[in-house]
Protein backbone atom coordinates (compact mmCIF):
# COMPACT_ATOMS: atom_id res chain seq x y z
CA UNK A 1 0.00 0.00 0.00
CA UNK A 2 0.91 3.68 -0.71
CA UNK A 3 -0.09 6.84 0.51
CA UNK A 4 -0.40 10.28 -1.50
CA UNK A 5 1.46 13.33 0.06
CA UNK A 6 0.09 16.76 -1.67
CA UNK A 7 2.40 19.72 -0.86
CA UNK A 8 -0.13 22.75 -1.73
CA UNK A 9 2.43 25.99 -2.17
CA UNK A 10 1.70 29.65 -3.36
CA UNK A 11 3.40 28.76 -6.54
CA UNK A 12 3.17 25.18 -7.27
CA UNK A 13 0.76 21.97 -6.63
CA UNK A 14 3.48 19.13 -5.92
CA UNK A 15 2.66 15.60 -5.18
CA UNK A 16 3.82 12.31 -5.12
CA UNK A 17 3.29 8.56 -4.28
CA UNK A 18 5.08 7.86 -1.19
CA UNK A 19 6.20 4.30 0.27
CA UNK A 20 5.52 3.38 3.93
CA UNK A 21 9.20 3.91 4.47
CA UNK A 22 9.14 7.65 2.83
CA UNK A 23 10.51 6.84 -0.64
CA UNK A 24 8.81 9.09 -3.26
CA UNK A 25 7.70 6.32 -6.02
CA UNK A 26 6.90 8.89 -8.18
CA UNK A 27 6.49 12.84 -8.08
CA UNK A 28 4.67 15.84 -10.30
CA UNK A 29 3.58 19.51 -10.21
CA UNK A 30 1.30 22.06 -11.46
CA UNK A 31 1.08 25.51 -11.27
CA UNK A 32 -1.36 26.26 -8.24
CA UNK A 33 -2.75 29.76 -9.96
CA UNK A 34 -3.92 30.74 -6.34
CA UNK A 35 -6.21 33.28 -7.57
CA UNK A 36 -8.75 30.80 -8.54
CA UNK A 37 -11.79 29.81 -6.70
CA UNK A 38 -10.34 27.26 -3.90
CA UNK A 39 -12.20 24.14 -5.96
CA UNK A 40 -10.73 24.77 -8.82
CA UNK A 41 -7.83 24.53 -7.11
CA UNK A 42 -8.52 21.42 -5.08
CA UNK A 43 -9.64 19.53 -8.17
CA UNK A 44 -6.25 20.34 -9.72
CA UNK A 45 -4.29 18.74 -6.36
CA UNK A 46 -6.76 15.71 -6.94
CA UNK A 47 -6.44 15.05 -10.65
CA UNK A 48 -2.95 15.37 -9.85
CA UNK A 49 -3.47 12.77 -7.46
CA UNK A 50 -5.38 10.61 -10.24
CA UNK A 51 -2.44 11.29 -12.98
CA UNK A 52 0.26 9.92 -10.62
CA UNK A 53 -1.47 6.61 -9.94
CA UNK A 54 -2.29 6.04 -13.37
CA UNK A 55 1.15 6.73 -14.59
CA UNK A 56 2.53 4.57 -12.10
CA UNK A 57 0.26 1.53 -12.82
CA UNK A 58 -1.73 1.62 -10.22
CA UNK A 59 -4.94 1.32 -8.63
CA UNK A 60 -6.73 2.94 -6.21
CA UNK A 61 -7.21 -0.33 -3.90
CA UNK A 62 -3.24 0.59 -3.97
CA UNK A 63 -3.68 3.98 -2.11
CA UNK A 64 -4.26 4.09 2.09
CA UNK A 65 -4.61 7.51 2.05
CA UNK A 66 -4.29 11.22 1.01
CA UNK A 67 -2.40 13.57 3.19
CA UNK A 68 -2.35 17.43 2.03
CA UNK A 69 0.15 20.34 3.78
CA UNK A 70 -1.26 23.97 2.95
CA UNK A 71 -0.30 27.28 3.72
CA UNK A 72 -2.91 28.55 6.73
CA UNK A 73 -4.76 27.63 9.73
CA UNK A 74 -6.49 23.99 9.26
CA UNK A 75 -8.71 22.19 11.14
CA UNK A 76 -7.94 18.63 10.75
CA UNK A 77 -11.26 17.22 12.16
CA UNK A 78 -13.40 19.25 9.94
CA UNK A 79 -11.03 18.58 7.41
CA UNK A 80 -10.92 22.33 6.59
CA UNK A 81 -8.33 24.81 6.00
CA UNK A 82 -9.66 28.07 8.11
CA UNK A 83 -7.89 30.58 6.43
CA UNK A 84 -4.80 31.15 4.28
CA UNK A 85 -3.94 34.47 3.37
CA UNK A 86 -1.93 33.31 0.13
CA UNK A 87 -4.66 31.79 -1.17
CA UNK A 88 -8.63 32.13 -1.29
CA UNK A 89 -9.16 29.93 1.16
CA UNK A 90 -11.81 30.81 3.87
CA UNK A 91 -13.15 27.54 5.68
CA UNK A 92 -12.40 25.66 2.19
CA UNK A 93 -13.74 21.58 3.13
CA UNK A 94 -10.40 20.12 1.53
CA UNK A 95 -11.48 16.78 2.49
CA UNK A 96 -14.88 17.09 1.31
CA UNK A 97 -13.60 18.53 -2.34
CA UNK A 98 -10.91 15.49 -2.88
CA UNK A 99 -13.44 12.81 -1.93
CA UNK A 100 -15.60 13.79 -5.07
CA UNK A 101 -12.70 12.55 -6.96
CA UNK A 102 -10.83 9.79 -4.93
CA UNK A 103 -13.12 7.92 -2.27
CA UNK A 104 -9.92 8.02 0.65
CA UNK A 105 -9.28 9.02 3.57
CA UNK A 106 -7.66 12.74 3.65
CA UNK A 107 -5.62 14.49 6.00
CA UNK A 108 -4.58 17.85 6.14
CA UNK A 109 -1.86 19.85 8.47
CA UNK A 110 -0.40 23.54 8.29
CA UNK A 111 2.27 22.94 5.22
CA UNK A 112 5.45 23.78 8.09
CA UNK A 113 4.08 21.22 10.83
CA UNK A 114 3.73 18.47 7.56
CA UNK A 115 6.94 19.43 7.01
CA UNK A 116 8.24 18.72 10.56
CA UNK A 117 6.34 15.27 10.70
CA UNK A 118 8.01 14.17 7.25
CA UNK A 119 11.43 15.23 8.83
CA UNK A 120 10.61 12.93 12.39
CA UNK A 121 9.11 10.32 9.92
CA UNK A 122 11.81 9.68 7.36
CA UNK A 123 14.70 12.23 8.01
CA UNK A 124 16.71 13.83 10.21
CA UNK A 125 14.67 12.98 13.37
CA UNK A 126 14.14 9.88 13.02
CA UNK A 127 16.02 8.50 16.04
CA UNK A 128 14.44 11.05 18.38
CA UNK A 129 11.44 11.26 20.24
CA UNK A 130 11.14 14.93 20.00
CA UNK A 131 11.62 17.81 17.48
CA UNK A 132 11.22 20.99 16.29
CA UNK A 133 12.04 21.82 12.54
CA UNK A 134 13.02 25.79 11.58
CA UNK A 135 12.59 26.28 7.98
CA UNK A 136 14.69 29.35 7.04
CA UNK A 137 13.38 30.68 3.48
CA UNK A 138 11.14 33.43 2.03
CA UNK A 139 9.93 33.57 6.25
CA UNK A 140 10.89 31.86 9.10
CA UNK A 141 8.21 28.38 9.46
CA UNK A 142 8.21 26.13 12.19
CA UNK A 143 6.95 22.71 13.15
CA UNK A 144 6.87 20.65 16.53
CA UNK A 145 6.22 17.13 16.84
CA UNK A 146 6.23 15.67 20.53
CA UNK A 147 6.17 12.10 20.80
CA UNK A 148 4.58 11.88 17.29
CA UNK A 149 1.88 14.12 17.53
CA UNK A 150 2.22 17.55 15.70
CA UNK A 151 1.35 20.17 18.26
CA UNK A 152 -0.78 23.38 16.40
CA UNK A 153 -2.35 24.42 20.12
CA UNK A 154 -5.97 24.16 21.03
CA UNK A 155 -7.09 25.93 17.51
CA UNK A 156 -4.40 24.59 15.36
CA UNK A 157 -2.73 27.87 14.49
CA UNK A 158 0.05 27.55 17.08
CA UNK A 159 3.81 27.05 16.19
CA UNK A 160 3.93 29.98 14.56
CA UNK A 161 7.67 30.49 15.59
CA UNK A 162 8.70 33.34 12.83
CA UNK A 163 6.21 35.53 14.28
CA UNK A 164 7.59 35.26 18.08
CA UNK A 165 9.18 38.97 18.63
CA UNK A 166 12.90 39.24 19.36
CA UNK A 167 12.27 42.99 19.78
CA UNK A 168 9.23 44.48 20.40
CA UNK A 169 10.50 47.94 18.77
CA UNK A 170 12.15 46.66 16.07
CA UNK A 171 11.68 45.90 12.19
CA UNK A 172 8.17 46.28 11.08
CA UNK A 173 6.63 42.72 10.27
CA UNK A 174 3.85 41.91 7.32
CA UNK A 175 1.91 40.20 10.54
CA UNK A 176 1.77 43.92 12.03
CA UNK A 177 3.54 43.18 14.74
CA UNK A 178 6.92 44.26 15.28
CA UNK A 179 10.54 42.77 15.46
CA UNK A 180 9.55 39.33 14.06
CA UNK A 181 12.12 36.50 14.41
CA UNK A 182 11.39 36.27 10.73
CA UNK A 183 12.45 40.02 9.56
CA UNK A 184 15.85 38.97 11.24
CA UNK A 185 16.49 35.16 10.57
CA UNK A 186 14.63 34.19 7.31
CA UNK A 187 16.39 34.20 3.59
CA UNK A 188 14.76 37.21 2.81
CA UNK A 189 16.20 39.35 5.98
CA UNK A 190 19.53 38.04 4.58
CA UNK A 191 19.67 39.48 1.55
CA UNK A 192 17.64 42.59 2.44
CA UNK A 193 21.03 42.79 5.20
CA UNK A 194 23.20 41.72 2.43
CA UNK A 195 22.19 44.43 -0.24
CA UNK A 196 22.26 47.09 2.02
CA UNK A 197 25.52 46.62 3.29
CA UNK A 198 27.10 46.17 -0.63
CA UNK A 199 25.04 49.40 -1.09
CA UNK A 200 27.05 51.33 1.52
CA UNK A 201 30.33 49.25 0.79
CA UNK A 202 31.27 49.65 -2.69
CA UNK A 203 34.36 47.45 -2.14
CA UNK A 204 32.67 44.86 -0.81
CA UNK A 205 32.68 41.69 -2.37
CA UNK A 206 29.32 41.43 -2.03
CA UNK A 207 29.26 44.10 -4.94
CA UNK A 208 31.63 41.86 -7.10
CA UNK A 209 29.93 38.48 -6.55
CA UNK A 210 26.39 40.20 -7.79
CA UNK A 211 28.35 41.64 -10.76
CA UNK A 212 27.49 45.29 -8.88
CA UNK A 213 23.77 44.51 -9.59
CA UNK A 214 22.19 43.96 -6.18
CA UNK A 215 18.67 42.13 -7.68
CA UNK A 216 20.87 39.09 -8.06
CA UNK A 217 21.81 39.01 -4.13
CA UNK A 218 20.80 35.27 -2.89
CA UNK A 219 21.09 33.85 0.74
CA UNK A 220 24.14 32.13 -0.67
CA UNK A 221 26.32 35.24 -1.58
CA UNK A 222 26.93 36.82 1.61
CA UNK A 223 28.04 33.55 3.06
CA UNK A 224 30.33 32.89 -0.09
CA UNK A 225 31.65 36.39 0.70
CA UNK A 226 32.80 36.04 3.84
CA UNK A 227 34.33 32.76 3.24
CA UNK A 228 35.94 34.80 0.88
CA UNK A 229 37.42 36.63 3.81
CA UNK A 230 35.56 39.69 3.38
CA UNK A 231 35.01 41.66 6.57
CA UNK A 232 31.54 43.27 5.14
CA UNK A 233 29.88 40.11 4.44
CA UNK A 234 31.25 38.42 7.41
CA UNK A 235 29.70 40.97 9.54
CA UNK A 236 26.07 40.48 7.96
CA UNK A 237 26.37 36.63 8.87
CA UNK A 238 27.59 37.14 11.93
CA UNK A 239 24.72 39.59 12.71
CA UNK A 240 22.21 36.91 10.90
CA UNK A 241 23.62 33.86 13.01
CA UNK A 242 23.10 35.97 16.07
CA UNK A 243 19.46 36.80 15.53
CA UNK A 244 19.04 33.07 14.51
CA UNK A 245 20.77 31.90 17.79
CA UNK A 246 17.77 34.56 19.75
CA UNK A 247 14.85 32.80 18.46
CA UNK A 248 16.38 28.76 18.52
CA UNK A 249 17.32 29.73 22.56
CA UNK A 250 13.64 30.73 22.79
CA UNK A 251 12.61 27.86 21.26
CA UNK A 252 14.48 25.67 23.17
CA UNK A 253 13.92 27.26 26.69
CA UNK A 254 10.31 27.03 25.74
CA UNK A 255 10.30 22.94 24.44
CA UNK A 256 13.62 21.58 24.81
CA UNK A 257 13.32 19.08 22.40
CA UNK A 258 15.87 16.40 21.89
CA UNK A 259 16.52 17.71 18.22
CA UNK A 260 16.39 20.84 16.57
CA UNK A 261 16.15 20.94 12.70
CA UNK A 262 16.87 23.46 10.27
CA UNK A 263 15.58 23.51 6.90
CA UNK A 264 14.99 26.11 3.63
CA UNK A 265 17.29 27.94 1.30
CA UNK A 266 20.30 28.75 4.34
CA UNK A 267 20.42 25.48 5.76
CA UNK A 268 21.86 24.59 2.13
CA UNK A 269 25.21 26.13 4.32
CA UNK A 270 25.64 23.07 6.52
CA UNK A 271 28.34 23.40 8.80
CA UNK A 272 28.97 27.22 8.32
CA UNK A 273 26.14 27.83 9.45
CA UNK A 274 25.79 25.50 12.20
CA UNK A 275 28.96 25.57 13.71
CA UNK A 276 29.04 29.30 14.48
CA UNK A 277 25.22 29.15 15.39
CA UNK A 278 25.83 26.57 17.93
CA UNK A 279 28.52 28.67 19.40
CA UNK A 280 26.04 32.10 19.92
CA UNK A 281 23.49 29.28 21.41
CA UNK A 282 25.99 28.26 24.18
CA UNK A 283 26.25 31.90 25.11
CA UNK A 284 22.51 32.63 25.34
CA UNK A 285 20.86 29.59 26.63
CA UNK A 286 19.61 29.41 30.01
CA UNK A 287 21.97 27.34 32.07
CA UNK A 288 24.90 27.89 29.37
CA UNK A 289 26.70 25.31 28.50
CA UNK A 290 25.95 22.30 30.37
CA UNK A 291 22.09 23.17 29.29
CA UNK A 292 22.92 22.84 25.75
CA UNK A 293 21.43 19.34 25.31
CA UNK A 294 19.65 19.75 22.09
CA UNK A 295 21.21 19.27 18.68
CA UNK A 296 20.84 21.62 15.95
CA UNK A 297 21.27 19.89 12.70
CA UNK A 298 20.34 20.46 8.78
CA UNK A 299 17.32 18.75 7.86
CA UNK A 300 17.86 16.05 5.87
CA UNK A 301 14.69 15.71 3.11
CA UNK A 302 15.08 19.23 1.50
CA UNK A 303 12.20 20.47 -0.35
CA UNK A 304 10.41 16.97 -0.18
CA UNK A 305 9.58 17.53 2.65
CA UNK A 306 6.28 18.30 2.51
CA UNK A 307 5.48 16.20 0.36
CA UNK A 308 6.75 12.93 2.71
CA UNK A 309 5.37 14.13 5.69
CA UNK A 310 1.75 14.79 3.77
CA UNK A 311 2.18 11.34 2.83
CA UNK A 312 2.78 10.45 6.72
CA UNK A 313 -0.24 12.53 8.21
CA UNK A 314 -2.21 9.25 8.52
CA UNK A 315 0.50 8.16 11.21
CA UNK A 316 -0.21 11.27 13.59
CA UNK A 317 -3.85 10.88 13.63
CA UNK A 318 -4.93 7.13 13.29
Amino acid sequence: MYNIGIDLGGTNIAAAIVAKDGTIIRKDSTPTLGDRDDKLIIKDMAMLALKLIKEEGLSLDDIHSIGVGSPGTPDPEKGLIVYANNLNFKNTPIRDEIRKYIDKPVYIGNDANVAALGEYECGTGVDYKDLVAVTLGTGVGGGIIIDGKIIGGSFNGGAELGHVSIDFNGIQCNCGRKGCWEQYSSATALIRDAKEAAAKNKDSKLNDLVDGDLSKMNAKIPFDAAQAGDKVAGEVIDNYIKHLAVGIVNVINIFQPEIIVLGGGVSAQGDNLINPLRKEIIDEIYGGEPAFKTKVQVAKLGNDAGIIGAAMLYRAYE
